[in-house]
């Protein structure tokens, strides 16, 4: 299934070396994140037997996301926030931190505890691991978006799709609580325009850091920086930027 307004997503014919090189990332995709669920099994179990006896079951979230070609897959992460997550939309809808059609809470109080914990340590991300190893997800490269976002986003933008989605990226390490949706399309398309797989190690070595930079500033977002609304959807019909940032069908109870 493809995503919504496919018409302005990138072309799938690529030049015989970007083919190439492609390829070569998804073989070290491949290698990496085998040997990472090897070694991360017993993390693995203890944080899903810690989500089982704090909050019960699922212990996965599944959510639709926009790929590479603008086809949607199956996302997984590991359950973060109460199962009735989805009917308390209205409890955060008017909270959202972040500017242009992505969101955001520093304080959401869907997030159970040890949710809360795995999103600030980012440990609620391993379980894509099964999704690069699958082929829908890579190790690193722009972050999968939902279908309602990507129908807001200005076309240059869809040059994303172009390459697989990511667990970590550009926008992980350097913009991830800057509330500007502007920054979120500099990374992106910054990424797009100037990859390699030399670059890819570069993301991946520099991740770690970013995780714990993130998780001693708590993983907050900057409020002082939300205010200033930087995006407005390319079709939508008047200025009313900040009723589309705070529309609930924009709203996901487990964004990342």
């Amino acid at each position: 299934m493809r995503a919504p307004d496919a018409v302005n997503a990138p072309s799938t014919a690529r030049p015989l070396g970007l083919r190439f090189r492609l390829g070569l990332k998804r073989v070290f995709d491949l290698l990496v994140a085998s040997v990472a669920v090897v070694i991360l099994l017993p993390v693995l179990a203890v944080i899903s037997l810690l989500i089982l006896l704090s909050s019960g079951r699922p212990i996965l979230f599944r959510q639709v996301r926009v790929g590479r070609d603008g086809e949607e897959f199956t996302m997984l992460k590991y359950r973060t926030m109460v199962v009735d997550a989805e009917a308390r939309l209205d409890e955060v809808s008017l909270g959202n931190l972040r500017s242009g059609p992505l969101f955001k809470r520093n304080d959401d109080p869907r997030v159970t505890p040890i949710g809360r914990f795995l999103r600030r340590s980012s440990l609620d991300e391993l379980p894509q691991l099964f999704n690069v190893i699958g082929g829908s997800m890579s190790l690193v490269g722009p972050r999968p978006a939902l279908p309602r976002e990507v129908e807001s986003f200005p076309p240059e933008l869809r040059a994303r799709e172009t390459f697989p989605q990511g667990i970590t990226g550009l926008w992980q390490i350097q913009n991830r609580t800057d509330a500007h949706f502007i920054k979120y399309i500099e990374s992106d398309l910054a990424y797009v325009e100037n990859w390699s797989l030399h670059r890819d190690i570069w993301i991946l070595l520099c991740t770690p850091f970013a995780v714990v930079k993130h998780a001693l500033r708590r993983g907050e977002v900057q409020p002082e920086a939300a205010a200033i609304i930087d995006f407005v959807p390319h079709d939508a019909p008047s200025s009313s930027a900040a009723a589309d940032r705070t529309d609930g069908s924009v709203v996901s109870h487990e964004i990342a």
